[in-house]
Formats: structure tokens, sequence, C-alpha cells
């Protein structure tokens, strides 16, 4: 890979991240203070993520594998992206926010899948050169939440009580717009050849369900789901809860979590090598209640270091968990089921465990809200903490590492 290759699917990462954490942190905050919606009303906006990731296999894998290049396809979803962007800036009501909102999830969850292709399509060696290239996205999260609290001031009381949230769905219409041009010159990406008749079984993964004979692995398929209930909670309430917790700059704070998911993944490999894999997940299944339980009992003045603390549990939460699943579902499935079972997990996570996951926090939210239209903070973040507990107790009791050694540093 040339250095202008590499310069531009670096460019491409920092854009494609930098788009979604420009708006997607600071969601729960605006539909709060913008637009009034309630909680049950929050979890529905939010769970067009899920509906995203339910149907982005068959935008990949019906058209975009098949018919036509990935850039291409790339650019012209960020060009209609920008647009419902700037229709989201500019609503004022929930029910046509919704409308936008999902329109735009279902088009840009396939990009993830999209950026990957066209950085792979340019690779010799992915395992130690995709790195290099992905470690852009999660720093275009970062740049954009530190812009929006220390360059606009837009989550600041004075921002947040003037309206001034919705400048960030302008911000990341106008890098979707520069991202949707700029893909057109990204490298080309043909289509996949391919006589064979598509299969839906094989775009979602139904292939990989075989697998679920395995007692470790239904156990492991059963907590991700589980899981992802404590998980929505943070996407849909943490940002919210630190506004009015009174933490100055919650969004630039924030990404606290992403820098702190970078450097925890690189110490995963070490925590397999010397753990295994079933204490790997425990500790990640772990940081979700002690994060929570920090939320619970800090506050804004003499204990937001406790909030800090949950913030930056974010690496050890998102990473021991997640991305130590994918290297476990990939060990685990052999070579004829790798595709399949990647997929299923994905479905099973940002799919179904975040739709419950995300209803399950807005019915929490509106039943912990007092008749003065507060919110009782400490029990909507116990609650999840008392989840996490109990999936955690699942998973030592019931799930037996067996042949670890063989099965997972092999993985890794």
């Amino acid at each position: 890979m040339n250095n202008t290759i590499r310069i531009k699917l670096s460019i491409m990462m920092f854009l494609e991240f930098f788009i979604w954490g420009a708006w997607f942190v600071t969601l729960g905050t605006f539909l709060g203070n913008n637009l009034k919606a309630s909680g049950s009303e929050t979890a529905a906006i939010f769970s067009t993520q899920s509906w995203g990731a339910i149907v982005a296999p068959f935008i990949i894998g019906l058209i975009a594998d098949r018919y036509f290049n990935a850039e291409k396809i790339l650019g012209i979803l960020h060009l209609i992206g920008a647009f419902l962007m700037y229709q989201m800036y500019q609503s004022e009501d929930v029910g046509m926010f919704y409308t936008y909102v999902l329109s735009y999830m279902i088009l840009y969850m396939p990009t993830l899948a999209l950026v990957n292709s066209v950085s792979f399509n340019q690779m010799k060696d992915p395992e130690k050169e995709f790195a290099t290239i992905r470690v852009w996205g999660t720093i275009g999260w970062i740049i954009a939440g530190l812009s929006i609290s220390y360059l606009f001031h837009w989550d600041s009381a004075e921002g947040i009580s003037s309206g001034l949230l919705k400048n960030t769905f302008l911000l990341a219409g106008i890098a979707a717009f520069i991202l949707g041009l700029f893909s057109f010159s990204l490298p080309k990406t043909p289509p996949k050849v391919s006589d064979e008749k598509i299969k839906i079984g094989d775009i979602i993964g139904l292939d990989a369900l075989k697998l679920l004979k395995d007692k470790n692995f239904a156990i492991f398929f059963v907590s991700s789901i589980l899981i992802c209930i404590p998980l929505a909670f943070y996407y849909q309430n943490a940002n919210l809860f630190l506004t009015e917790a009174g933490v100055e700059n919650p969004t630039g704070k924030m990404a606290i979590g992403q820098i702190s998911e970078a450097l925890f993944l690189l110490l995963i490999p070490v925590f397999f090598t010397r753990f295994g894999f079933k204490k790997t997940i425990l500790v990640g299944m772990l940081a979700w209640a002690i994060r929570y339980v920090l939320f619970a009992y800090g506050n804004g003045d003499d204990l937001s270091f406790m909030l800090i603390i949950g913030i930056a549990l974010h690496g050890i939460c998102y990473d021991f968990f997640f991305v130590s699943g994918q290297i476990y579902t990939n060990s685990k499935a052999g070579e004829k089921y790798k595709s399949a079972a990647q997929g299923l997990i994905t479905l099973a996570t940002y799919g179904v465990g975040m739709l419950i996951g995300f209803a399950v926090a807005g019915w929490i939210t509106d039943n912990y809200k007092m008749t003065d239209g507060a919110v009782n903070w400490q029990m909507v973040w116990i609650i999840p903490a008392g989840i996490a507990i109990v999936v955690f107790l699942l998973f030592a009791l019931l799930f037996n590492e067996k042949n670890k050694v063989e099965e997972i540093s092999s993985a890794v």
C-alpha cells in the first residue's frame, strides 16, 4: 500500500467516525432539551441504530457486494445522509425527527462495512495494516467530541438552554457531504463476481446457528444479548446524565471513553494469554456493573472523579466483552462459518440485544421520572448495574472454558 492510498483510507476512516461521534453522543441530551422527548420516545429514536444494523447486511449482501463498486455506494449513501442530517437539524417535531433518523441509520450502518471493504481491498496483510487505518476512526470520534465541548461549547449550560445542540447535526452533515464527495476519489473496489444464488440465511449468518449446539457458545450468545441492555443505558442516558449532574464539557469528557477503548484494545492479547477468554470477558462484564455504581453514587461536584472513572472504564467494558467475543466467535466458528458467525453475533447484539436494551432503558427512565420532571438517576443506573451482575454470575457459573490455549490464543 503506497502512502497516497494510506492517507486516503485514513481520511475516510476519520470522517466516517467523526460523523457518528458528532451527533450520536449528544443525541439523548438534544432529545430531552430541544424536542422534549419522553424516555420511550428517546428509546425509539436510539433503536434506529439497531434497525439500521439489522437492515445493513441486506444492503451490503444484496446490492453492494454484487452490483456496484463499494466506494461509489459509500459516496452515494453519505451524500443522501448529508441531506437527512440537514433535515434533522431543521426538525422541531419528535415524530418527523424519528422518520429522518431512521432513514439515516438505515443508510449509515451499511457504510461501516463498506469502509472496511474499501480498506481490506488495498491491503496485502490486513492483520498488520488494518489497525493503523482503523485507529483514525477512533481519533475522528474523539475529535468530534472535543470540538463540541471545547471549540463550539454547544454542550455548555448556556449552549444547551439556547438549543445549540441542534448544530451537531449540521456539523455531521457537512462532514458527511465531504466524505460523500471524497469517496469517489477512493481506490476502486469492484463488486464480488459470483454466479451463486443469494441466500438470505447466508446474509444474516443463519448457518452459524449450528454453533449453538455447543453449550458454551450458546451461553456466550445469550450473554451477549443480555449485556447489551446495560450498554444501551450508556448510549441513551450518559450524556444527558452528565449534563444534568453539572459536569462541564460532558461531550469532551466522554471522549475519554474512546481513548480508553484504544488503549485497552492493545491489552486484550495479554489478558487472553495470561487469563484465557472466560476471565477476560468476566472482567468486561464486571466493569459494566462498577461503572454504573460509580454513576449512581457520583456527582458533578466533590465526587465528579467517580463519573470520570466510570467514563474511563469504557475501554474495559467494550473491548473486554465485545472485541473478546468477536475473537472467541472466530475461534469457535472455523473457516466454514467465520463470516456467518460474526454476522450472527452482530445481528444478536447490535440488532436484537440493543433493541431490547433501548426499550428497557426508555421504560426505566420514564418510570423514575419524578413529578417535577427530574430523573432519579441513582435508580436509573443501579438497575443496569444489577443486570450486569446477573449476567456476570450466569456466565461465571455456566460457561466452562475448555482447551483455552488451543481455542483462543491462536485467534489473538
